[in-house]
């Protein structure tokens, strides 16, 4: 007695690996309109020269200021018809060979939203602050 697979074997593989498709690509639309709180952040209303200002600001937080000393910064006088905040403050300093280290608490706020980041800065001298990938 020989067992021969069903004719319909190839219909059932189809069948699953269409539906397993359909169900991934449903997941990703699902994923991807998750995504759309992002549109109403902080981040989402900050221009080039809001963050050619706040490149300064950080720069002068992470060359003078102590740990847990904050300095706020606006976008004021950049053309930016939105009021955009931001809080920064130097968490934790180290030296990791002979660069130093700084982890830096940014708050950003605009339009009743804020926003908390976390970067890591090292840097050797006064202009050379390298932001971190983690």
């Amino acid at each position: 007695m020989s067992f021969q697979k069903p004719k319909n074997g190839l219909m059932t593989r189809c069948v699953r690996l269409t539906s397993t498709l359909f169900l991934l690509m449903g997941m990703a639309a699902a994923h991807a309109t998750n995504l759309n709180f992002l549109n109403d952040t902080p981040m989402s209303y900050i221009k080039k020269p809001d963050m050619d200002s706040i490149k300064v600001a950080l720069t002068d937080v992470l060359n003078t200021k102590k740990d847990g000393e904050t300095t706020q910064w606006t976008n004021e006088g950049t053309g930016n018809s939105v009021k955009i905040d931001a809080a920064m403050t130097p968490e934790s300093t180290s030296q990791e060979g002979n660069k130093t280290c700084r982890n830096v608490t940014v708050v950003l706020s605009a339009k009743g939203q804020s926003m908390n980041l976390h970067p890591k800065f090292c840097g050797t001298g006064k202009t050379d602050w390298a932001l971190q990938k983690r």
